[in-house]
């Protein structure tokens, strides 16, 4: 049985299988040196070695760890041991489905069975398509009209009974193998999560019963309790989207749930896309925009990742970025519409730093996720939709808890000022205590002005023959 991106022992139908056999040999291998440029970030790896520990002692310490290429490891244990079958779940990224489909020959040269499944999806990529046989385009009709009419989920699998688990001794621990890669914020890791497949289901749990109630517009809140966090769980495989989405079908349907399961289907979605576009992570969907005009700007990029702009809801989100591996997903587009849209800055920037800071990078909803706030995906916002941030900041945090709790030097600022601190009075500042530029940074850009200016560069988009911003 090779682990992958699905370290669980329920509702895993590849170790389902391979636990008909007599015996099994369940291992896990960083076989990223295929991956070239898209090699998990470094949150990811702080996650799953975590993960890996948990699914070892979940295994009673059966579980093989290997760092070489997967066609090396299968060669020495095939001649190590009699195998009768290899066992995995699939991978989408375009890198793994071309190894795995040389991979799946070379076994069979050498007699091997070998035999995959879909442990990670609701629906295989390629079972969603149109009547006519091409992909979907839209989100909307895409899992309304594909989704929602096509075959449900399978149901959840239990976990084998009491499997005869071996271990192979040519293996090395994970410490040595899959090492912690450094980052400030290790440390605080499991101040913010329990990093197991039980800790996946005691979010689900919790989700249930205190979020799901108000989920479609709490949701929006970043200092509520509505979101259900599950993803870096759903990115490392420690529960699968079937487990989620038929327990939320066994509750009474109201537009919470369906708006819940609607966002299942938006990671579903991102698949489909991936699967169409395997260059997605770096070239915009849509090929008008490869002639944006584009105003990288170093410095404004690396004041936007530390959470240093001077716009108070875009530094809370990048904070807690940092110092959980997450971030709430309203603040997500607000950041994200920020950088690209005030700052002008290329959305694969933005991607390229939530691949390496964020637990629940996921290769298909990170990259149409971004596409979408920048307007160049196939299901993209309105090119005139740009967040306003500070306006975002008082609808959606209106208290200003989230604020406060992430950029405290701001806690004594009243909330009338709070989401713009660089529009308050002298004499305001001067009793909170703060000095722009010392304390707290002045605003980076003026959010009117940079508005406006974004708005020149997308028309150059709809009319090429104009001049280019200078």
């Amino acid at each position: 049985m090779w682990f992958r991106r699905d370290l669980r022992l329920q509702d895993n139908p590849a170790f389902v299988q391979a636990c008909s056999h007599e015996h099994v040999l369940p291992i896990w291998i960083d076989d990223e040196d295929d991956a070239q440029d898209r090699k998990s970030g470094s949150a990811l790896r702080l996650w799953r070695h975590h993960s890996l520990v948990s699914l070892k002692a979940s295994l009673n310490g059966n579980l093989s760890i290997f760092q070489k290429s997967p066609f090396d490891v299968f060669s020495e244990l095939i001649q190590r041991y009699k195998i009768e079958g290899i066992y995995w779940n699939r991978c989408y990224e375009p890198w793994r489905i071309s190894r795995d489909t040389k991979l799946k020959a070379f076994l069979k040269q050498q007699d091997i069975t070998t035999k995959s499944f879909n442990g990670s999806l609701l629906w295989e990529p390629w079972e969603i398509n149109k009547a006519d046989g091409t992909p979907y385009r839209v989100f909307t009709p895409y899992f309304k009209n594909g989704c929602l009419s096509a075959p449900p989920p399978r149901n959840p699998m239990p976990a084998p009974k009491e499997p005869n688990l071996l271990e192979d001794s040519h293996g090395s621990d994970i410490s040595s193998t899959y090492p912690l890669p450094h980052m400030e914020w290790q440390e605080q890791l499991h101040d913010h999560w329990l990093i197991s497949e039980a800790g996946a289901h005691k979010n689900l749990k919790h989700f249930i019963e205190h979020g799901l109630g108000a989920y479609k517009e709490g949701r929006n809140f970043p200092a509520q309790d509505h979101i259900s966090k599950l993803s870096p769980y759903l990115a490392n495989g420690e529960i699968s989207a079937n487990q989620i989405w038929h327990e939320i079908k066994k509750l009474q349907p109201t537009e919470n749930t369906a708006h819940f399961c609607s966002e299942l289907g938006w990671r579903e979605f991102s698949y489909n896309l991936l699967s169409h576009n395997p260059e997605m992570h770096r070239k915009n969907l849509q090929k008008k925009f490869d002639a944006f005009p584009w105003h990288d700007s170093l410095d404004h990029l690396q004041a936007w990742q530390k959470g240093q702009t001077g716009i108070p809801l875009v530094d809370a989100g990048m904070r807690e970025l940092w110092a959980s591996g997450h971030m709430h997903n309203r603040v997500r587009m607000v950041a994200a519409s920020f950088l690209v849209k005030n700052l002008l800055i290329p959305w694969q920037e933005g991607e390229k730093w939530f691949w390496d800071t964020l637990v629940d990078a996921d290769p298909a909803s990170n990259t149409a996720s971004w596409q979408w706030v920048a307007g160049c995906g196939v299901d993209a916002a309105p090119y005139f939709r740009i967040f306003n941030p500070i306006t975002q900041g008082a609808k959606f945090d209106p208290t200003g808890e989230y604020i406060r709790k992430w950029v405290p030097e701001l806690a004594s600022l009243p909330n009338k000022h709070l989401f713009n601190p660089s529009a308050a009075p002298s004499e305001v500042l001067e009793k909170a205590s703060i000095t722009l530029g010392k304390d707290y940074p002045k605003a980076i850009v003026d959010i009117k002005a940079s508005r406006e200016k974004a708005l020149a560069a997308y028309g150059i988009i709809r009319d090429p023959s104009k001049i280019a911003l200078s």
